[in-house]
Order: structure tokens, then C-alpha cells, then sequence
């Protein structure tokens, strides 16, 4: 009887040890998932950050590459600063800005676009204007005011424009971000440039950009050269950074609300 009773004992623990066993593999078996599922994991961030390294890497290549278009890969030239214009026109489909605004037969744009002509003046007197408005302008306020023109300075904001490239101290002075004149400023219908110093000898960059979709076109600047366009969005634009040397140009917009027309300057 005392055999069969040390028996028992020994079945119940050989029991246990085949339930240990069985619990060993099923431990070794979560714990082998666990791994797995920790190395899926792992091998997924990983993946992730190479996938979110290459994005990367391909969003700045893309910005660098508009960046380069935007500032030097300008898809196509209007007017070279080489070139002497009679007259030159491009039509271009009208947007709706002008419908929010009160419309006045015979003026409100409905034939859009962008010119340029070398044939309003001439180089000579672009020169002389460059030099002279200014002077004209600052002594006859000196005069007004009983001051030394010699203590004036020239600033902003003023049609008259001088832009070299030293660095913006207000976002104001950030003239190179996209606009559109006619929501800007509302009254603008149109919107003429008279530029007074020449792209490459006088400045680099500052070339006027129309933002176009799909590309951009661009004026150089030439001393005496007019550039001329509908305000709307039709004509989105910038001006280029200007790199070096000095870019002057006058800004001259006329509008078809005689509410917000403005009487001619008069100088003496």
C-alpha cells in the first residue's frame, strides 16, 4: 500500500511538470510573439523614417528647383533689357476681381493683359527724372516747411521706388512676395511701371515676374521702359530679390472710380 501511496504523489507531480512544460511553451511562444511583433514594429519606424527622409529630401528638391525657376529659370522673357520695344501687347483672360467692384462703362477692364514699350521717353530723360524728381520733390517740402533738404530722406510710401538689396527691416519693405494689385488695394484698375535704371548695369536680380500657371514671365527693367497691365489677378506678380546695385522705378495706377481718383502733382 505504501508504494502505490508514494505513487500518488509522483503521478500529481509529473502532472504539474507536463502543465510546466506546456506553460514554458506557451510563455515562449507569447514571448516570441512579443519579439516579432516588436521587430514589425521596428522594422515599420524604421521604414517610416526612411520614407519620411526621402519625402523630405524630395519636398526640398522641389523647392530648391522653384525656387531656382522662380528666381533665375524664369520660363520666358516678355522684354529683354537688351531690346528697344515700339510697342509690345499680351492678351490675357480677365478674372473677376473687377465684379466685386463698381463697374464703369468705357473704363472697367474687359479686355485684360500686359504691355511694354520703349517709346514714352527716352533714355535721356529717364536719366534726368531719376536725377531730378526727387531733388524737385524734397527741396519744395524743405521750402514748405522752413528745413534743410540736406536733412531729408527718402522713404516709404512713395511711387517713386529705390530697392537694393539690403535686407528688409519690416515685412512692409518684403516687396518680392506675390500680389495682386487690384485686391490689394481695391481701387487699382490699372497698374504702369516707369522704370528709370537698367537690369544688369545698374542692379542684378529685381526683374518683374508675372506669375502665370505653369510658368512665369518676366520684364527686365530698361531706363525709360514702360510696363503696363490690368490690376486683377489675371496678373499676379512679384519683383525679384535685387542682389546688388540700386533698381529705381516710378509706379503710376489709375482707377475708373472718380471717388478715389487723386489730382495730378503739381511741383514748382
Amino acid at each position: 500500500m505504501a508504494p502505490h501511496r508514494r505513487a500518488g504523489p509522483k503521478a500529481a507531480e509529473s502532472g504539474g511538470g507536463s502543465a510546466g512544460t506546456w506553460a514554458d511553451r506557451g510563455e515562449r511562444r507569447r514571448l516570441s510573439s512579443v519579439r516579432k511583433s516588436r521587430a514589425h514594429q521596428e522594422s515599420r519606424r524604421k521604414w517610416l523614417k526612411v520614407a519620411f527622409l526621402v519625402s523630405s529630401a524630395v519636398l526640398i528638391s522641389l523647392l530648391s528647383w522653384s525656387y531656382l525657376v522662380s528666381e533665375d529659370g524664369v520660363a520666358e522673357v516678355l522684354a529683354h533689357y537688351s531690346e528697344s520695344l515700339q510697342d509690345r501687347f499680351i492678351e490675357v483672360p480677365c478674372s473677376e476681381d473687377y465684379d466685386s467692384h463698381k463697374r464703369f462703362e468705357g473704363c472697367t477692364p474687359r479686355k485684360c493683359g500686359r504691355g511694354i514699350t520703349d517709346a514714352v521717353i527716352t533714355r535721356e530723360e529717364a536719366e534726368r527724372i531719376r536725377s531730378d524728381v526727387r531733388r524737385r520733390i524734397q527741396q519744395t517740402i524743405a521750402q514748405a516747411f522752413g528745413i534743410s533738404s540736406s536733412s531729408m530722406y527718402l522713404t516709404k510710401p512713395t511711387f517713386f521706388s529705390r530697392i537694393n538689396s539690403t535686407e528688409a527691416k519690416t515685412t512692409h519693405d518684403e516687396y518680392w512676395h506675390p500680389h495682386i494689385d487690384k485686391v490689394t488695394y481695391g481701387s487699382f484698375d490699372y497698374t504702369s511701371l516707369l522704370y528709370l535704371s537698367d537690369y544688369t548695369e545698374d542692379f542684378g536680380g529685381g526683374r518683374f515676374v508675372f506669375m502665370d500657371v505653369g510658368a512665369n514671365r518676366t520684364v527686365e527693367p530698361r531706363a525709360g521702359r514702360v510696363s503696363f497691365f490690368t490690376s486683377g489677378s489675371e496678373n499676379l506678380h512679384r519683383v525679384e530679390k535685387v542682389r546688388w546695385g540700386t533698381r529705381y522705378a516710378i509706379t503710376i495706377s489709375f482707377t475708373c472710380n472718380p471717388d478715389h481718383g487723386i489730382e495730378d502733382p503739381v511741383l514748382t
